[in-house]
């Protein structure tokens, strides 16, 4: 192997040693230039860089660089790819960052990394109507090529991932664990399928388990590959919550999806909107963060989805809507209930035949879907059909 082969591997030893973290790392190189200097760097000279301790330089001095080529080798046997931060294609938004990760493994199409992308979180133990809005927000970006970032968790990351792979867009699945981990287990499903169609990426080297220090680590990366992040649902305490704090201190967007003040899934996104957190009351407040995108549905239309548009145009705008199947029966009943002329949501709660909750979530996921719009006075009335 040559010079610049035992240089990285010796970088990706040193990396991965327990002790050196990104900010000893740092240190270290700025004192030595290269690994495999610092690798053979007096012991005196290296406990006594900043930071550094006995055991910290004894970790350096112990590293061996037959660990950086087997962790290379594994990772090509998975097909994954190792990227440095000393790497020219190192994703930029992760250079903004403190102490951004050494190493990422990844697996899949590196090409989306390039894209504008946003984080969409929110609880694992979630709504319909917090999946429903999930689903809408991520189709919504998917389809006019915004990447969706997440954390391949149960609940909402996985409504995410999964909706916008069906819309035909990209998606990033932040792992915290290593590449070879599927966890939680009911995800491998979805695991196979961002590995084939999306990106898997983590800072854990392959074969790491989670634990309670990588999440959070986890999170941070989420919110820094994006523009923005996007909290759907969130109880006290939430991981969702931990990821918008990271997006706050790297000086990111953050939106919140305002909720049911008794639902204990909307607690932490009401309490964002409170302090500061952009509101989403429809898929423009967060599409219009991405003003490269050229606002066009990439989803492909036939000739036969144009004559439904252009009957749909002809139609007389009082007369009630084709049933949807794609819609819940609440919300069927609640579209079904609505004309151009603006009215309360008790009077079509009432006319529906729903409760006012029921009537307010459904309205929510309609307005976002382009089928209503709000009126002064929290009156709602069916979109014109130029809006759908």
């Amino acid at each position: 192997m040559g010079n610049l082969d035992d240089e990285r591997a010796m970088y990706l030893a040193i990396a991965m040693t327990p002790g050196i973290g990104p900010h000893r790392l740092a240190t270290l190189l700025q004192a030595c230039i290269t690994s495999l200097g610092a690798h053979s760097a007096p012991f005196s000279f290296l406990s006594a860089l900043p930071g550094f301790s006995r055991a910290a330089a004894t970790a350096v001095r112990e590293a061996r660089v037959e660990e950086g080529y087997r962790l290379l080798r594994q990772a090509e046997e998975m097909g994954a790819r190792v990227m440095t931060l000393l790497d020219s294609d190192y994703p930029a938004l992760l250079h903004t960052i403190g102490e951004p990760p050494p190493v990422l493994f990844l697996l899949g199409d590196c090409g989306l990394l390039d894209c504008p992308a946003v984080a969409i979180v929110g609880s694992r133990d979630h709504s319909p109507y917090g999946a429903e809005v999930c689903r809408t927000l991520a189709t919504a970006a998917a389809r006019r090529g915004i990447v969706v970032i997440s954390g391949m968790a149960r609940g909402l990351d996985a409504v995410g991932h999964v909706a916008a792979l069906d819309a035909g867009g990209g998606t990033i699945g932040v792992l915290g664990n290593g590449l070879g981990v599927v966890y939680p287990a009911a995800n491998r499903a979805l695991y196979e399928r961002v590995a084939a169609q999306g990106l898997l990426l983590t800072e854990f080297p392959p074969g790491e388990r989670p634990s309670v220090y990588t999440f959070p680590r986890r999170n941070r990366l989420i919110s820094a590959l994006a523009r923005a992040t996007v909290v759907v649902e969130a109880a006290s305490g939430s991981g969702a919550l931990i990821t918008a704090d990271a997006a706050l201190e790297q000086g990111r967007d953050v939106l919140a999806v305002p909720g049911n003040i008794t639902s204990h899934t909307s607690v932490g996104t009401n309490r964002l909107i409170r302090d500061g957190a952009v509101p989403v009351l429809e898929v423009g407040d967060l599409l219009g963060l991405y003003p490269e995108a050229d606002g066009a549905d990439k989803s492909d239309k036939s000739d036969g989805a144009d004559e439904a548009d252009e009957a749909d145009r002809n139609r007389r705008t009082d007369e009630p809507p084709e049933p949807d199947l794609t819609l819940t029966p609440t919300e069927q009943r609640m579209l079904a209930a609505m004309g151009t002329t603006p009215a309360l949501v008790d009077e079509l709660a009432a006319k529906a035949q729903v409760s006012v909750p029921e009537a307010l979530s459904a309205l929510f996921t309609l307005e976002l879907a382009g089928r209503v719009e709000q009126w002064s006075g929290g009156r709602f009335a069916r979109a014109s059909p130029a809006r759908h």
